[in-house]
This record gives structure tokens, sequence and C-alpha cells, in this order.
């Protein structure tokens, strides 16, 4: 559709499947006693979030996630007797989640998009997140495939807890504790909306 004379273009907008998504965090062990710890590996299961982008190209585009900060849950091969405990201290000691249930990542509008290939991109974000009360600038990037009426963002970035004011977990009176940076991994897909 024209309007005097210039093109109009109609926003799209991605929102995510987060079933046919996969969002990770890694923390490792430190100290002493290390060897015997876990390093564990934490799901990331309810999350929600959206793309727009207000000219249908990446290069204006926006992002938005919202993380349930009290589904997070332990993977891979863990005993259950650790793993409740794990998780038990992530949700009461370390997010804190009564008092912060919600960890969001907005990016207003993606500040690069490097074209690789036909309908596929590298992108760099530099958004604000969320966590546990304070809001930090956090830059992230994905690689972006457009694609039949879908969306799909990989990548991996690091972020330290002090930064958010959390306190690594320790046990065995100091001997073993969690190292600061956490390493996150995202395979997410998104579908357009009609």
């Amino acid at each position: 559709m024209s309007i005097g004379g210039t093109q109009s273009v109609t926003a799209v907008r991605y929102v995510i499947d987060a079933k046919g998504s996969r969002f990770t965090v890694r923390a490792f062990a430190t100290g002493m006693l290390a060897a015997f710890a876990h390093s564990p590996t934490i799901a990331i299961p309810d999350f929600a979030g959206e793309v727009t982008l207000p000219s249908g190209t990446l290069e204006d585009a926006s992002f938005r996630l919202v993380i349930q900060a009290a589904s997070l849950a332990v993977i891979g091969d863990v005993r259950d007797k650790d793993r409740d405990e794990i998780e038990h201290r992530i949700r009461d000691e370390v997010l804190e989640v009564d008092a912060f249930g919600e960890i969001i990542y907005e990016c207003p509008r993606i500040s690069s998009a490097q074209k690789l290939n036909e309908g596929q991109f590298v992108v760099k974000m530099d958004g604000e997140l969320a966590l546990h009360g304070v809001s930090r600038h956090e830059p992230i990037s994905a690689r972006v495939t457009l694609s039949d009426g879908t969306l799909h963002a990989a990548g991996e970035f690091s972020v330290r807890q002090s930064d958010y004011e959390i306190k690594p977990v320790t046990a065995a009176g100091g001997a073993i504790k969690l190292k600061d940076e956490l390493k996150l991994s995202f395979d997410i897909t998104a579908r357009k909306q009609p």
C-alpha cells in the first residue's frame, strides 16, 4: 500500500515457541573439593518473548524475553537428592524467586545485523538484563535464520553473578563453591504472527 507516494511497511512480529526452543545455564564448581562437586547445567523451560521487525528487516528489530525464575531445573546426570538440593538453593538463595520472580532481557533495537547468506545473519544486541533486582547492559550476539515464517536464533554469552548482587553458592565450609561467571546458551525458535 502506498501513502502519499511512499511505500507503507507492516511490522512483522515473531513470538517465541518455548517448547521448540532450548535455553540453558552452566555453572562451574571451584575450590579445594571441586573435583567432587557438580558443575550443574540448568534448563530454563518457562520463558516467553517476541522479536518485532518494524520495517520487516532485522536492522531495526527489537527483542524482549521474560523468564520465570522459579522454573529453572537441573538437568543431566545428577542424583535426585543432589538435584533437589541444587534447585532449592538456586530458587531460595541464589535467585530469591519470591522477591524476584522474573528475569527480563529487553533490547529496543538491534545494534547491527550482518548478512551471511540469504536469510542468515549475525546480530548484535545491546540490551538490558534485569536479574535479581539489578538491571545492567548485557551485549549478546546471535546467529539468526529467517525462513518460511520462522525465526531461529542461537548463541551463547556469559554473566557474572556478582554484577547482579548474587552471592555464588558455597558448600562444605567453602571448600566447594561455584565460580562467579555463568555460561548461558540458547537455541530459540520464534513463529511469525499473522
